[in-house]
């Protein structure tokens, strides 16, 4: 039974990996014809309403009710979804679907950064080490080895992309605020007021000028690319994800965070891109500092805190 268990919850993390590893690309090419806000209500509209039905064939449609917790969720959802999908995507826009899952993978790294920043949990020695030399294979991939380069428009491109990635953490943490929510119905209820956010924001940037209306013959057109955004990494990644770290758990789960970058990077070489010496030994870099700071911080697999 253990090993079925085990066995189910890989296959969905390691789903879930190379859905989101190829995320980065589908949105670059998206991003070609459609601009960041857009696209971010594009995807999240159809997502949202998914999870919503989703969250009443799972726990009943008493499941939709806020409990008071409104605010906390409209300010979580819009900082989760809204913050890292717009900034991510504005950064993408000018940036490689290889440097951002890059620094996405970051995100357990950053996650124990702001944990020690905001709350004082200090990480360990080797934790602290691996984000120095994470770091450095970030600046190494970023800047392709040239140092000049990091003060170019593409360093801006990707410090978008990291605030975004802030963003997203601050969304995780903001669930534990919450022990009363399903892990189903907090991401269904905050995705959705953050798509109200979304479609606010976009609606201002809009009539501001910032964003443009994209025709129907363009959204027809990348209509394939919206629907593996939404349905594909926005709903069905997003539950394989929480299905499988509640088999292995938390630490072992955030190994498969690793793949994410590999399948990007895999993919850009499929689709003919070149990556120099410095770019690849910046991912290396990258990946080794994750799985080393993973390792030194983990608990046994029997242990390992689940979410609800």
């Amino acid at each position: 039974m253990q090993l079925r268990v085990t066995s189910r919850g890989i296959a969905m993390l390691a789903f879930t990996a190379v859905v989101w590893g190829a995320m980065f690309a589908v949105a670059k090419s998206a991003l070609a014809s459609i601009d960041a806000y857009w696209l971010s209500a594009l995807r999240y509209v159809p997502a949202s309403l998914t999870m919503l039905v989703i969250l009443w064939l799972v726990e009943g449609r008493k499941a939709w009710s806020f409990d008071g917790a409104f605010l906390t969720l409209w300010f979580r959802g819009t900082l989760g979804f809204a913050g890292f999908s717009i900034l991510g995507y504005l950064g993408l826009a000018r940036s490689r679907p290889e440097h951002a899952a890059i620094i996405v993978a970051l995100l357990p790294l950053i996650g124990a950064m702001i944990g020690w920043l905001v709350h004082g949990r200090r990480p360990s020695r080797a934790v602290v080490l691996a984000m120095a030399i994470a770091f450095a294979g970030v600046v190494l991939v970023v800047s392709k080895g040239h140092w000049h380069a990091l003060f170019g428009g593409g360093l801006f491109a990707d410090a978008l992309v990291l605030a975004g990635v802030v963003c997203w953490i601050g969304y995780t943490m903001g669930a534990q605020s919450l022990p009363q929510f399903s892990t189903v119905r907090y991401t269904a209820l905050s995705m959705a007021l953050g798509t109200v956010s979304i479609v606010t924001i976009t609606l201002v940037a809009t009539l501001a000028g910032a964003a443009h209306v994209p025709a129907m013959t363009v959204i027809a057109s990348t209509g394939v690319d919206i629907a593996y955004l939404s349905l594909a990494a926005g709903v069905l990644a997003v539950l394989a994800w929480n299905g499988g770290i509640a088999a292995l758990g938390t630490a072992n789960g955030f190994l498969f965070i690793n793949l994410v970058p590999i399948v990007a990077f895999a993919i850009g070489i499929a689709q003919g891109r070149r990556f120099g010496p410095a770019e690849l030994a910046g991912a290396l870099l990258v990946i080794g500092a994750l799985i080393a700071s993973n390792l030194a911080s983990r608990t046994p697999l029997a242990r390992s805190p689940k979410f609800a």
